[in-house]
């Protein structure tokens, strides 16, 4: 039974045909109105979220489908004590497809160890988080018309941002690809990914704290929050929350062509007086992750009939 954990499970290839079919869905959503007639979504979100949860329950109605989960740990027998691999277990019973969310690394693998379904992480701690990367992906390619010879911008938090993670994966596929990594020296993205991805794949990058020097060499920026979920010390978070904060006037320093990505949600790392700016592209994404959603819970259906 195949699962989605990280975006590096579907090839360029299954990355292009997600891409055809969220088109296609957003040119014709009525051709797909009922595709997914009698079919059940599970939304099991162990972690708060609102895009993504809605976006997967929003994405299954406009197919047709039906969706039936939880919200919070703490209505669903995990409070009990219950094991992610008896829930898994125990919804197989219930749904034709899981969408998942937990703050532990590694726990929608274990679901799918156990479950008789497909099972999407949507988001583990800071390690993955596939089907956000999906959503910037055809965000790139409907803006920039292309997910070649691009040269992103990473800002904020690189070592706890999972989207940031799954994207520089994604991205390190393509050719003519170059990073910038902008960040405080205690938010740096982990040595492992440098190693494993960019250094594997000789993705040229720079690291830098300086974000207005940075940005007249970037095709796109994707902003991140300093989560404060994932410090341990208050202290720290306070200290480093505030480091980067984009406004119009650092925007001066940017390329008339240049779009803005975040995947959301901002605290005040974006001056909300860039949300006028043609070059914001955060709330476009919020939309492409609904179609690429769609058509992503087509091809994992499709593939569970096999």
């Amino acid at each position: 039974m195949r699962s989605l954990f990280s975006i590096t499970d579907l090839s360029v290839e299954e990355i292009q045909s997600l891409i055809d079919t969220a088109n296609q869905i957003i040119e014709d959503p009525d051709r797909f109105a009922h595709v997914c007639d009698r079919k059940k979504l599970a939304t099991l979100f162990f972690e708060p979220s609102t895009r993504t949860r809605l976006s997967f329950e929003a994405a299954m109605l406009e197919l047709g489908g039906q969706v039936i989960g939880f919200s919070s740990a703490n209505s669903s027998s995990a409070a009990k004590g219950e094991s992610v691999a008896d829930t898994a277990k125990t919804i197989s019973c219930y749904a034709d497809i899981i969408a998942m969310r937990h703050p532990k690394e590694g726990a929608p693998l274990v679901a799918a160890n156990n479950a008789s379904i497909p099972v999407i992480n949507a988001g583990d701690g800071g390690h993955n988080h596939p089907t956000q990367t999906l959503a910037d992906l055809l965000t790139l390619s409907r803006e920039k018309g292309r997910l070649n010879d691009l040269t992103v911008g990473f800002c904020g938090d690189l070592k706890f941002g999972r989207t940031v993670h799954s994207l520089i994966a994604a991205l390190a596929r393509y050719e003519g690809i170059k990073i910038m990594l902008i960040s405080p020296k205690e938010l740096q993205l982990p040595s492992y990914i440098k190693k494993d991805v960019l250094q594997k794949y000789d993705i040229p990058y720079t690291q830098t704290t300086n974000l207005e020097g940075a940005m007249p060499q970037l095709d796109a920026l994707y902003m991140t929050r300093v989560q404060k979920e994932r410090f341990f010390n208050e202290e720290d978070y306070l200290r480093l929350k505030d480091s980067y904060i984009l406004d119009p006037e650092k925007m001066k320093n940017a390329r008339e062509d240049m779009i803005v990505m975040h995947p959301l949600p901002r605290v005040n790392e974006i001056s909300v007086a860039i949300d006028d700016d043609p070059r914001a592209c955060y709330f476009k994404q919020v939309l492409n992750g609904k179609y690429m959603r769609m058509a992503l819970i087509l091809m994992l259906l499709e593939e569970a009939k096999k």
